[in-house]
């Protein structure tokens, strides 16, 4: 059998979410539009975060290397999907469909350190308040950051390499709009068990070592809330970990039900219509969700817009 990532294999073709010529024009203002704000969106955050010294801290310093990576998460997706539907090609390289494959799992999987993190944090602040200054220093901010992108680059990495080994027939045609990793293993002719394994494994150990990290982490958090006797001092202790809250629970939800309705319904454009939610939508919604109930991150970004202290 001939390798599949030989000169015979130089490129796959992209089904998208619709293959209705009518509904292209729809599909890429909407998604041009959920770009544009995403990137608008978490680029004030950033910025934000960095002109005002009073966000000088752990939680926004968090904040803003988690609004990057979704930056980052969706220009790996979106750009190339709005290029293939204004020019009416499917095609991506087999070096671009690996590419991008492994920027999308390193960037996804930097989203959920990150997530733990933050839940840490905010374990730290309300468990630990007299500490929390001693504990969360600057060095061990960037040491977690740091980590994090290791850990990410790392089991990004290995996933990609064992899909580079594999061989690929006749049958090129991902029903996704990007290079899932799952949808570009079941087109491999030849024996997929290693990759499946693996991908098994790490989805446990990184998927589900996280979330009990951020469970655990907020377990702590409302048994320490429940002990504080007044009404006011639960709402501002449980007020500032609401949004982290809020953000874990719309990527947990949406991303765990993605996999959970593909093995349901066994349906790849239903598995691709759900993955725009946690690809596409919860990196365009996570800075509303910050600043709404915000006031730190409101006081910002009219000192960012206005010019005004």
């Amino acid at each position: 059998m001939e390798l599949g990532n030989d000169t015979r294999i130089s490129e796959f073709h992209l089904l998208g979410l619709s293959e209705d010529p009518e509904l292209q024009p729809l599909l890429f203002g909407l998604f041009l539009s959920m770009y544009l704000i995403t990137m608008c969106g978490n680029l004030l955050i950033i910025l934000a975060t960095i002109s005002d010294s009073h966000l000088h801290t752990p939680m926004y310093f968090f904040l803003s290397n988690l609004s990057f990576t979704d930056i980052c998460l969706t220009s790996t997706i979106v750009p190339k999907m709005l290029v293939n539907i204004q020019t009416q090609s499917k095609v991506i390289t087999y070096a671009g469909c690996i590419t991008q494959m492994f920027f999308f799992t390193c960037f996804a999987g930097l989203d959920v350190f990150l997530l733990t993190v933050m839940a840490y944090d905010r374990y730290v602040a309300i468990c630990h308040p007299l500490h929390y200054t001693v504990i969360m220093n600057p060095l061990l901010c960037v040491l977690l950051v740091f980590t994090t992108w290791i850990m990410s680059v790392l089991h990004s990495l290995l996933h990609s390499l064992l899909v580079s080994e594999l061989s690929f027939c006749t049958d090129l045609k991902i029903p996704h709009f990007f290079c899932e990793f799952n949808q570009v293993v079941h087109l491999a002719c030849s024996d997929t068990f290693l990759n499946k394994t693996v991908m098994y494994f790490a989805s446990c150990l990184v998927g589900g070592g996280t979330l009990s990290g951020i469970l655990y982490s907020y377990s702590k958090i409302f048994s320490s809330i429940h002990r504080i006797s007044s009404a006011q001092g639960k709402y501002k202790a449980f007020s500032t970990c609401a949004s982290h809250l809020s953000v874990v629970f719309l990527f947990y939800c949406t991303s765990m039900g993605v996999y959970l309705s593909a093995g349901a319904t066994h349906s790849s454009h239903a598995s691709a219509t759900a993955s725009v939610m946690y690809t596409v939508v919860t990196p365009m919604l996570n800075p509303f969700i910050y600043s709404l109930r915000n006031k730190d991150i409101k006081r910002a970004l009219r000192q960012l817009i206005t010019g005004k202290q």
